[in-house]
């Protein structure tokens, strides 16, 4: 599904002849087709939504990280290339959830797991990926979930 929305936005920004947002996502959809042919080599299938989801937040963090690159070089049109390449792959991703209801999925996941201490954080960041992909930031949540497990 989500495959199908980004092939009609590359045909759409050809009609609009936009040509950042025709870039951008042609090195979505060849990200993706890397990833499957990764995959198919491993004998697995091609990627789910949620595969595609973790994708995409792995291109906005590589993109994030090259703003902040730029900025401190002094590469400010760079940087605002990257911004807009984040804002085109950002309209593909879920809500994020904001910091209290991640708050609040990490404590509902620990009472459902029975996690009770630090050895279980694995569980709960699994637990946490299975059932919130693409809508939190896990290097956030993974924080969270050791603060809650130690604390």
């Amino acid at each position: 599904m989500l495959r199908d929305a980004i092939n009609t936005a590359v045909k759409e920004a050809m009609k609009a002849r936009n040509e950042r947002a025709l870039s951008t996502l042609r090195m979505v959809n060849s990200t993706i087709k890397n990833a499957d042919i990764d995959a198919r080599g491993q004998g697995k299938p091609p990627l789910s939504d949620a595969d595609l989801l973790s994708l995409l937040q792995k291109m906005i963090k590589q993109r994030q990280e090259s703003v902040e690159l730029y900025d401190k070089g002094g590469r400010t049109e760079l940087a605002a290339q990257e911004r807009e390449e984040i804002a085109i792959i950002s309209a593909y991703l879920p809500k994020q959830m904001s910091d209290d209801e991640v708050k609040a999925a990490v404590a509902a996941l620990i009472s459902e797991t029975g996690a009770s201490g630090i050895k279980d954080m694995g569980k709960v960041i699994g637990a946490l990926k299975a059932k919130y992909a693409g809508q939190m930031d896990f290097a956030k949540a993974s924080g969270v979930v050791k603060a809650a497990l130690t604390g």
